[in-house]
């Protein structure tokens, strides 16, 4: 699983039958929490990924997302052709 935040949707009004009704987020990969708080860094390196939204995640949260053919695990999506998801919601960091 890889952390990230949400920095922005996704509208695509033509795309493969599938995949209506998904809503598609712009994520920026994480290496860890305490990156989330250093913002130069992260604008030096910015690395992001398109992911399927199955929690209702919203921009500026921190989420939990998994990638490749674990996405397509996820039940009533094993047909679907997704390669990322965010699949939770940070809630806080524990120490």
């Amino acid at each position: 699983m890889l952390i990230g935040r949400v920095v922005s949707n996704v509208w695509s009004t033509r795309k493969v039958d599938s995949l209506s009704g998904i809503k598609f987020m712009i994520v920026e990969i994480l290496d860890t929490l305490l990156d989330a708080e250093e913002e130069d860094k992260r604008k030096k390196r910015r690395n992001v990924l398109v992911a399927a939204d199955l929690v209702g995640a919203g921009v500026g949260e921190k989420v939990l997302i998994t990638s490749g053919s674990s996405s397509r695990r996820i039940k009533e999506f094993e047909e679907v052709p997704i390669d990322a998801a965010i699949i939770g919601i940070i809630d806080e960091k524990q120490s």
